[in-house]
């Protein structure tokens, strides 16, 4: 018998006696007992219907961004600080009238002269991918609401030359992420060790991104104090009712 061979017959004899010394015979071993399956019961089966939502919320629709272009509807020529201005000029009550909730973040608008992301510019960095799914990146951008401490989250696709704003956001947030054609939103519990996640998914027939998933989950003990210094803007809310449709110009 060659060198080789004898090394490989020596460590599958080790290999074996390790096995048996282990008392495992490699067989399949049960995980304890498992919980009974129970399917679900309807409650109150006779209850009528609901015709209308409990409340009104302004998600799940379309609007077009006046005046905002770019070359060849490449969105990464788009200007962010010139898309916040847009919304700005299109919603003046909340940023520009006399009892604008955002007063100080039109103010804040002047130090944004450098671009996005750069020094008491209220417009966070801007990212990019395709949350449509036609081939193309669609942007998503955030702002801050000042004062408080809320943070608006938008996404804008272009449609036939027309930039298009197909969600919207605002409120206390502690993160956002992407992963696939969603943007998930996370935002503080005043239950402490909790926290409220929004998950937003484009509808391809609706054509805008709608609340597809609102839970609270458990992210682990946090002190009073951390608890307290982000309170939630509001409580989880329902899935909106929508009304998918991009005013003209």
């Amino acid at each position: 018998m060659s060198a080789p061979r004898i090394r490989t017959a020596v460590a599958v004899g080790l290999l074996l006696a390790a096995l048996a010394a282990c008392g495992d015979t490699g067989a399949l071993r049960g995980a304890g007992p498992t919980a009974t399956a129970m399917s679900p019961d309807r409650l109150w089966p006779d209850l009528r219907p609901a015709s209308s939502p409990a409340w009104d919320y302004d998600d799940g629709e379309a609007e077009l961004m006046r005046g905002v272009t770019a070359p060849g509807e490449d969105i990464h020529k788009l200007n962010p600080v010139a898309v916040v201005r847009a919304e700005i000029t299109q919603h003046p009550d909340e940023y520009t009238g006399g009892k604008a909730t955002y007063y100080e973040t039109t103010r804040r608008m002047a130090d944004c002269a450098d671009g996005a992301a750069r020094g008491r510019c209220p417009v966070l960095k801007p990212y990019y991918r395709d949350l449509t799914g036609d081939g193309r990146d669609d942007l998503t951008l955030g702002f801050r609401l000042l004062p408080g401490n809320q943070t608006a989250v938008r996404v804008y696709t272009f449609e036939s030359g027309r930039l298009v704003q197909v969600m919207s956001n605002d409120d206390a947030v502690t993160g956002v992420e992407l992963a696939g054609r969603s943007v998930i939103v996370r935002s503080p519990s005043d239950v402490a060790g909790y926290e409220y996640r929004f998950q937003w998914t484009w509808d391809p027939d609706q054509r805008v991104m709608l609340l597809t998933h609102d839970e609270m989950l458990r992210t682990g003990a946090r002190n009073d104090a951390e608890h307290r210094s982000a309170p939630p803007s509001r409580p989880p809310r329902p899935s909106p009712s929508v009304s998918p449709s991009a005013s003209g110009p």
